[in-house]
């Protein structure tokens, strides 16, 4: 793990994002409080914890303490995402919501003026392109109300991909760490770090490689 983190701070990227999963929100178990911990004392990157788990509010206080910069827990997860909002917000960290890809954009309208950002699960192949829609909505929704929101998008997101997101106004790609293969010798992940250097119209935009 920490060759890892070596290897995405060498490319030039300031965030990791790391999926925390319970087994119950999702399927799968992940890293945890302790995994999350040793990661932010081994690497100078920000670290973004993404909580896949129901009733996050028993837990933001953990990851914050953990040392997460950031923090994005799902709507579907929880019945009081004010108080969940609200426990972040007291922690001093970033806080961001996080929506599934079945999930419509607009049930998160009413709680914008409060989030850092909102983060959308787009998966592959045509999941991920109906997440430029949904992009879309939410960048027209913060244009409208002058909210200073960031859209992420999270996925298998390639070069041509990216493109196509930051057009739609996405300012933050999640992508794979499969796409960081060391086989690949983490090609993929260069190319995607150039496409936004050189894309005029994603100044200010980041992209974060996923762990877990």
């Amino acid at each position: 793990m920490g060759e890892y983190l070596d290897s995405v701070e060498a490319l030039g990227i300031s965030n990791v994002h790391i999926d925390v999963r319970d087994g119950h929100f999702r399927p799968e178990i992940s890293v945890g409080q302790p995994v999350v911990r040793s990661i932010c004392k081994a690497t100078r990157l920000k670290v973004d914890v993404h909580l896949l788990v129901e009733r996050p509010e028993r837990y933001i206080e953990d990851f914050v303490k953990a040392g997460a910069d950031s923090l994005a827990f799902h709507l579907e997860a929880t019945q009081n995402v004010t108080l969940a909002i609200a426990s972040a917000r007291r922690l001093g960290t970033k806080v961001g919501l996080a929506l599934d890809a079945a999930t419509p954009v607009g049930a998160c309208f009413e709680v914008l003026e409060d989030l850092d950002f909102v983060l959308l699960e787009a998966g592959a192949g045509a999941r991920l392109s109906r997440s430029l829609p949904r992009g879309a909505a939410l960048t027209k929704e913060r244009e409208t109300r002058e909210l200073n929101f960031s859209v992420a998008v999270e996925g298998d997101i390639g070069t041509g991909d990216a493109q196509k997101l930051f057009a739609a106004g996405t300012d933050i790609l999640v992508v794979s760490s499969a796409i960081s293969d060391k086989k690949a010798g983490g090609e993929t992940l260069r190319v995607l770090m150039r496409t936004l250097g050189d894309n005029p119209s994603a100044s200010g935009r980041e992209i974060e490689s996923r762990v877990g």
